[in-house]
């Protein structure tokens, strides 16, 4: 398995709030158009920001503050086998499946595992988004 982590994704309370702050306050630009999640293109990684609840519902945990920290850490293949192949040797290492990989409302298809501390990793072929030799992912 490569060592890399493809996408950090923030939950927010206010996704719109959130977006003003990234685009108006820091001056970053957003790399996508889709109203339910916005993604940044940084260097050799995205930063997602995502409804709170949303992110937490994906994950399978309650949105409660004690199961979720409002942040997902992602790992990102190049296959659909991959995604079952890395959660299956999470799993043996000691992590805990959260939610088995399957077919995703955008298009892709991805399972969620928890580090033995708890925090929680989607791991997920995403078919369109490029992954590089390095590792590093790019948005369309």
């Amino acid at each position: 398995m490569e060592q890399r982590i493809s996408l950090v994704t923030l939950g927010v309370a206010d996704l719109e709030r959130s977006r003003r702050f990234y685009e108006d306050g820091l001056g970053w630009t957003r790399s996508n158009r889709d109203d339910g999640v916005v993604f940044y293109q940084l260097p050799g990684m995205i930063l997602g920001l995502w409804l709170r609840k949303d992110l937490a519902a994906d994950a399978g945990l309650a949105d409660d503050g004690a199961t979720f920290s409002g942040m997902a850490l992602a790992y990102n293949t190049r296959s659909r086998e991959e995604v079952d192949a890395f959660l299956a040797d999470a799993e043996a290492a000691g992590g805990r499946i959260l939610k088995p990989a399957e077919e995703a409302f955008w298009g892709g298809y991805s399972g969620y595992f928890a580090d033995p501390d708890g925090h929680p990793f989607e791991v997920a072929f995403n078919p369109f988004w490029t992954i590089g030799e390095d590792g590093g992912v790019s948005l369309p």
